[in-house]
């Protein structure tokens, strides 16, 4: 780390078509008030005007930032994205930004003045978020788990915290250390929480520093039917386990005890026998991915062999879900 009073630093804008929203996305990485901030915008091959809303935003500023416009020939998901952005970056400490959600102009100067409070030994810090509506509205505040609580992996394989990339910060050297973003990952937010308690180098800034907007890649719908349950089974089964995988590899290399290995292996376990599930033809086959899983526990592989061979049996339970949900939404 350097001891510059105002250390070089990269906040990273990822779009990927979001032509309405990232104009307001734009505005508020431009509108930061840190003296020595890299801007990264990658966007990873929009289909739509994104790019050219960029563009547009950009044309004659004249602004005090440094502004580097990537343009991905193809797209790389989330992963892939960050990796190649990072590497073609410059700042010892790395924000994180959507191209649908809004950082206060305070964001960056907080958290480096709050990383330098800290000799600037963390290796990620965790922000809080305003929970904000589609239409621009504030409905709250998201808040992170308390990063610092957790001292080692066993910690985490205990109880995995609950993170948000969108408002996190990490350093170059956590990034460097375990040699990239592999792609493939959808929760990088996830990876770097992990890579850094496993370093026992995580904090969290209590303080929503960025307009989080609701309803882009990552927001969750009420699972009312069947369907969308096995939608959100079967969604991101392959980021998943690449994600499983390559914190398997960290824990490893970072020593970590047998119980947490279990853990993330029992995890990936799970991953595969969902999507093996959900790939067998027939009731027969699937029963015997359930006896060939028999380490997994049983009413694990019990729900999924219904999700896989029998949702409509679930349908009663669901119907009274969605009255239950009726009721208690009702004005």
């Amino acid at each position: 780390m350097s001891h510059l009073p105002h250390p070089p630093v990269t906040l990273l804008l990822l779009c990927y078509n979001q032509q309405d929203l990232i104009g307001e996305a734009l505005a508020g990485a431009l509108a930061q008030d840190y003296p020595n901030l890299e801007i990264v915008i990658s966007d990873d091959a929009s289909k739509d005007a994104t790019v050219a809303r960029i563009e547009a935003a950009l044309h004659g500023y004249a602004g005090p930032h440094r502004i580097k416009f990537l343009r991905n020939p193809e797209n790389l998901g989330i992963g892939g994205n960050i990796d190649q952005a990072v590497r073609q970056s410059s700042g010892e400490l790395i924000f994180i930004a959507g191209g649908d959600d809004v950082s206060l102009p305070t964001r960056v100067s907080t958290v480096v003045d709050f990383w330098l409070a800290h000799d600037g030994k963390p290796d990620l810090i965790a922000a809080y978020l305003f929970d904000m509506a589609q239409s621009g509205e504030i409905l709250g505040t998201i808040r992170i788990t308390k990063l610092e609580d957790y001292r080692t992996l066993d910690d985490w394989s205990r109880s995995p915290p609950h993170v948000i990339g969108a408002a996190q910060a990490w350093t170059r050297r956590l990034f460097d250390r375990f040699g990239g973003m592999p792609k493939g990952v959808v929760g990088e937010d996830m990876v770097m929480a992990f890579r850094a308690i496993g370093l026992a180098s995580a904090i969290t800034l209590p303080q929503p520093l960025i307009n989080y907007r609701r309803g882009g890649l990552t927001s969750q719908r009420k699972s009312l039917d069947a369907a969308t349950v096995i939608r959100g089974l079967t969604r991101k089964l392959k980021s998943s386990q690449t994600e499983l995988r390559c914190m398997l590899d960290n824990a490893r290399e970072l020593g970590a005890s047998q119980a947490t290995l279990a853990v993330l292996d029992e995890k990936l376990q799970k991953e595969i026998f969902i999507e093996r599930m959900f790939a067998a033809s027939g009731f027969g086959p699937k029963l015997g991915l359930c006896r060939q899983y028999a380490t997994l526990p049983g009413d694990f592989r019990l729900r999924i062999l219904t999700y896989a061979a029998a949702p409509w049996l679930l349908a009663p339970f669901f119907f009274l879900k969605r009255l239950r949900y009726q009721s208690a939404t009702r004005p």
